[in-house]
């Protein structure tokens, strides 16, 4: 009985950091994130926009505080899983990963917002929403090879309002990455001025195809920086705040945090398939863990 005693406190071990880790992508900023939004108030001439960068850090570390949402919209989970050479990932592993996240958004907790019935009524929402917040399904996982001998997961917490003004469409290049960061700072204004919560940053995927540039996106959000910033992504940054909208449309120069972009393998062809996502001023909402009870 040992063995099934070890396997079972394994299993529980995984589902409690899974749910530890949801909860704190959803109620605390990366340090990195703090110190970008301090820049930015340091920085911000507009007294309005000031005030707001002020209170929008002020409500994060509030959150992070009282183990609380940092937005009513307490998103949907996508989970971004790196397997290393010597790993393997079981059917028992996802289904913990999954009774974890769960877990997380009943204790968060999370916003109900998983519609029930069939197609129709899911498209239609006829089929009435599931008082449940562990209900919530999770995006289908995304899964990436790699070299470092770890099993890690990252978890994301995607809100409604940034994916209404994403897009995923082609970028004729011309031969020019001009062509296709002008096209991108097109975009970010465009978003910046309906988005209503922000700063942004903004997440860039750019792929073969509508799937790799969204996996490309994700992976952006994953392993984007804000002290650390390519002089294509500072590019992008500057031509959105350019526009001067400002946090919360206030006005001044931080419309745009940072920029996080992702570029894949590209193929011989006109054209350049981008992911374009304008995180809002909480997002992204990220916590990655080390599946430690996994191990060999």
């Amino acid at each position: 009985m040992r063995p099934i005693t070890e396997a079972a406190n394994r299993q529980r071990k995984i589902i409690q950091d899974v749910r530890d880790a949801l909860v704190r992508a959803s109620t605390t900023f990366s340090k990195d994130k703090i110190v970008a939004y301090q820049q930015a108030i340091t920085a911000e001439k507009n007294q309005h926009a000031r005030w707001a960068l002020e209170i929008i850090l002020e409500n994060a570390l509030v959150a992070e505080k009282n183990q609380g949402p940092m937005c009513d919209d307490t998103g949907i989970p996508h989970l971004f899983l790196e397997i290393g050479p010597k790993r393997t990932v079981s059917g028992e592993l996802l289904y913990a990963i999954q009774e974890g996240i769960a877990e997380g958004l009943r204790f968060l907790p999370g916003r109900p917002m998983a519609i029930m019935g069939h197609d129709k009524q899911r498209l239609d929402q006829t089929g009435g929403l599931d008082p449940d917040p562990g209900a919530v399904a999770p995006a289908p996982f995304l899964i990436k090879q790699v070299d470092e001998d770890v099993l890690r997961l990252h978890i994301l917490m995607e809100g409604g309002g940034p994916a209404i003004r994403g897009k995923v469409y082609r970028v004729f290049h011309q031969h020019d990455v001009c062509t296709v960061r002008d096209e991108i700072v097109r975009w970010g204004t465009e978003a910046v001025e309906q988005l209503g919560c922000t700063p942004c940053t903004l997440t860039i995927g750019i792929g073969r195809s509508h799937y790799e540039a969204a996996a490309m996106m994700m992976e952006a959000q994953v392993f984007g920086s804000y002290a650390v910033q390519s002089e294509l992504e500072v590019s992008i940054t500057e031509g959105v705040n350019a526009s001067r909208v400002g946090p919360l449309g206030l006005g001044g120069g931080s419309s745009v945090l940072a920029t996080f972009l992702k570029v894949g393998p590209q193929r011989a062809s006109g054209v350049r398939i981008v992911c374009f996502r304008p995180c809002c001023c909480f997002e992204p909402r990220l916590e990655s863990i080390l599946l430690e009870a996994s191990e060999h």
